[in-house]
């Protein structure tokens, strides 16, 4: 008898069977489950997938607005250009990969091989410019000036040429009008990188970069890079399975950017521009008779600033350079020019990046804090030919005295004994070097009233703080460097910087009666830009009022209609009241008259009785380096601030320059005659420029005084300066 059922199977059959059911079942039910995901729920987002799939975009850059100025002239505008371009993508398809492309496109468009393979390889921190650091599946520009014929042979032996065009392409153009550089407010453009197309992918609008973008990376092309910037259109065509164009699925058209109007008047800028060429100029056949050599005059900025409301007229650095030498991508030899250690970086704008001692023109606000102090303005205060504080001779103007004096002619004739005295007896009252467990500090607080030791918040990227030498930083400078000056203590050296270095060691963080002595007439380790310097004296200029400096004045639609007003904006106020506003405003014109800048300006013929002008001047010095001059001035209108590192006394470098800025402001010529309608621009223009219907604007026809720089000449500075020491009653300074 058979164990077998009648079903002609096992138990152990029969279990395993409806396992394997259970099995096919449970796969159908997935199965199942994932095509009704796919297909119902998620149906509509994988068919709009597979459409897209069938979709190729072509993507057309948006026209970039300009940059104008006051006037309406095109600062920044764009230029149709022959641009030859290569492709990445298809040159590594090829078996060399594009090499023998590349060689023939060098030969015809007379470059060297070498050359024009540098400009399509990617950057990388090991590969210096040129380099592509744009989006690698981004046609890359290899030059914008190709001819007619060369562009024409490119195109015509496609097979000779694969991935490679020649078409005309909007490309960005710095016109210079007037002559104007402008190099450091302008800025430059270059291609978004890949990570910036990553970051933005999930964003919309001009939120989103797109491998074709260029944007702006420097000064106002930076700032003001999303009113700039268009809309880039896109046209989306339809395309079979084997990429063949089969219809059009919409177009988006591109809109291009606003233009962005400011303040800046380009003839007023090349005015500005060529004196501080020539004055430094001046200064490099001019004897120091300190150093025994002629200044080296390296660097230097200047500003013209609307007192009423602080907005940038002009704003020159130097050294410059031409901002034309980014379009198209710039060269090895270029960009070792911007950036090498020879090149003294021109790419710095010195207007709001370049900081240094202030000198004598800081006594301003040493005046404002002794009279917060409670020192008075009708008060008489001694002028001796020097002090001993610490131990240490501070001197005065070539050792001389002026007896008594009140602070009006202190900051006249810039006595530095007097700010000495004031500082050292506001700094023995709060405790000397024991100092009171909350002390007035007088000097430092009204620094930072006045707004120093903070950025102006120009609209002008990487602009520096400066530095106000307080009890607190004095504290953190201590904290980072105490090691250091001890390691160096401890060598034993003999020379002033590890004399130094001993002192601080011990006692750093101790705020010392030469420190403060030394702050007080713009020295130690004070730090001012111009544009702090320019905001100061418009505030002095203006009644008190501390505008934040601006550059944009407007932003404007292709065609000229107002998009927006960018509206002055008040940052504060001096701490004065009117009375000493009035007693620093006479004081400063009596420096034009009488003072240390009188031999520049009414000893040159200026009108002083016609436009009254006020000014002070100021020599710091710098450790190691040759004087750096200071004059900051302004009239009813205008402040103007010119600097020079290394250029020599506070008038005898900066005076000729400025006097004739103004000059050209006011239509005043050499004899001192005055003829407004020679005028560049006698009071600050409020108004928009008007524009065309075609979005030109409709310049104004004026005629003004061509006025030429001093002409260089050599010699020995002769006028009467004031001494001011560097460090610690180590050094000079003079007005």
């Amino acid at each position: 008898m058979s164990n077998i059922p009648e079903t002609g199977r096992t138990r152990r059959v029969t279990i395993r069977l409806v396992v394997l059911q259970i099995l096919v079942l449970s796969l159908l039910a997935t199965l199942g489950g994932r095509l009704w995901f796919l297909q119902i729920r998620n149906g509509s987002q994988y068919t709009a997938q597979a459409s897209n799939n069938h979709i190729r975009e072509v993507v057309s850059p948006a026209i970039r607005g300009e940059i104008l100025d006051a006037d309406g002239r095109v600062l920044a505008g764009n230029q149709t250009k022959l641009v030859v371009s290569v492709s990445r993508t298809s040159l590594l398809e090829q078996k060399d990969h594009g090499k023998a492309a590349l060689t023939k496109l060098a030969q015809v468009l007379g470059m060297n091989p070498k050359d024009v393979q540098d400009k399509v390889r990617l950057c990388d921190a090991k590969t210096p410019q040129p380099c592509w650091n744009g989006s690698p599946y981004q046609p890359i520009p290899v030059t914008d000036q190709a001819t007619t014929q060369q562009a024409m042979q490119i195109m015509e032996r496609r097979e000779d040429f694969p991935g490679i065009t020649a078409q005309p392409t909007a490309v960005r153009q710095y016109p210079g009008p007037d002559g104007a550089n402008m190099a450091q407010v302008l800025g430059y453009l270059s291609p978004v990188t890949d990570d910036e197309v990553t970051k933005t992918a999930n964003q919309s609008g001009k939120s989103k970069y797109l491998p074709s973008d260029q944007i702006g990376r420097a000064g106002l092309e930076s700032v003001y890079d999303n009113d700039l910037r268009g809309a880039t259109g896109v046209d989306r065509l339809e395309v079979d399975n084997l990429g063949r164009v089969i219809g059009s699925a919409g177009t988006t058209p591109a809109q291009p950017g606003d233009n962005v109007v400011t303040s800046l008047d380009a003839r007023v800028q090349k005015v500005v521009e060529d004196n501080l060429v020539q004055a430094m100029k001046d200064a490099r056949n001019t004897y120091d008779t300190v150093t025994n050599q002629n200044f080296v005059a390296d660097s230097g900025a200047a500003i013209v600033m609307d007192v009423h409301t602080g907005r940038i007229i002009a704003m020159a650095s130097a050294p410059t350079y031409d901002p034309n030498l980014w379009v198209g991508g710039i060269s090895a030899k270029d960009y070792a020019g911007l950036t090498g250690q020879d090149s003294n970086y021109p790419l710095l704008n010195r207007a709001i990046q370049g900081q240094s001692a202030p000198g004598s023109t800081f006594k301003v606000v040493s005046t404002s804090a002794a009279v917060q102090a409670g020192y008075s303005l009708d008060g008489h205060y001694p002028c001796p030919s020097s002090l001993t504080i610490g131990g240490r001779e501070f001197k005065n103007f070539e050792g001389e005295s002026a007896g008594d004096i009140s602070l009006e002619k202190a900051l006249e004739i810039s006595c530095d004994t007097v700010f000495y005295g004031l500082s050292y007896d506001q700094w023995m009252k709060d405790g000397g070097t024991k100092p009171k467990a909350d002390p007035a500090d007088w000097f430092y607080k009204t620094a930072h009233q006045f707004g120093l030791g903070a950025k102006t918040g120009i609209d002008l990227p990487a602009e520096v703080p400066g530095r106000v030498p307080d009890r607190q930083w004095k504290t953190d400078f201590f904290n980072a460097n105490k090691d250091a000056w001890c390691k160096q203590a401890a060598g034993g050296g003999t020379d002033y910087a590890t004399q130094i270095a001993r002192e601080n060691c011990v006692d750093g963080n101790v705020l010392r009666a030469g420190d403060s002595v030394n702050y007080a007439i713009g020295q130690g380790d004070t730090l001012v830009t111009p544009i702090q310097m320019a905001t100061i004296y418009s505030a002095i200029a203006n009644g008190g009022t501390l505008y934040r400096p601006t550059v944009a004045k407007a932003v404007v639609t292709p065609s000229g209609q107002l998009v927006r007003n960018i509206d002055p904006h008040v940052d504060g106020k001096l701490p004065d009241d009117d009375k000493t506003l009035q007693y620093i405003d006479q004081a400063t014109a009596g420096v034009i008259t009488e003072g240390t800048a009188a031999w520049k300006f009414t000893g040159a013929g200026w009108p002083q009785d016609k436009i009254q002008l006020h000014a002070k001047t100021g020599t710091a010095e710098v450790y190691g380096k040759q004087t750096t001059s200071w004059l900051t001035t302004y009239s009813k209108d205008y402040a103007v601030v010119m600097t020079i590192s290394q250029g020599g006394t506070g008038s005898g470098g900066s005076g000729d320059a400025v006097r004739r800025i103004y000059q050209a402001l006011y239509g005043v010529d050499d004899k001192g005659n005055v003829d407004p309608g020679k005028a560049l621009l006698p009071t600050p223009q409020t108004d928009l420029p008007k524009f065309n219907p075609d979005g030109t604007a409709i310049l104004k026809s004026v005629a003004y005084a061509d006025i030429p720089p001093v002409p260089a000449r050599s010699g020995v500075y002769t006028d009467l300066y004031a001494l001011e020491p560097a460090q610690r009653g180590v050094g000079r300074s003079r007005a």
